[in-house]
């Protein structure tokens, strides 16, 4: 395979977008991805609280999400980001209509 093959597989997009209704919320993957970790809960909820996050139930805040969790520190953004997925499930996301 050429060079050229490659740069044009490249340039086209994995899923292909659509007019859909947009989705309120922020993913908890990008919220994540602003932190350091280890991290304390109580540092997570000052820096990001105030944040909506999408949940099959309809955005959250993370504070209140938070407040659900058992841990008072988070070793790992996985251990982050499961621990705020058994609070608010796995499912689809409602958009906004």
């Amino acid at each position: 395979m050429s060079d050229d093959e490659d740069s044009e597989e490249e340039e086209e997009p994995a899923v292909e977008l659509g007019e859909g209704d947009p989705v309120a919320g922020a993913p908890v993957a990008r919220v994540a991805s602003r932190l350091t970790w280890g991290i304390e809960k109580n540092t997570v909820v000052d820096r990001e609280g105030d944040v909506e996050i999408r949940t099959p139930d309809g955005p959250r805040e993370l504070a209140d999400v938070l407040a659900d969790v058992d841990l008072t520190y988070f070793q790992s953004r996985q251990e982050f980001t499961g621990a705020v997925r058994d609070v608010i499930g796995d499912g689809p996301v409602p958009t906004e209509s």
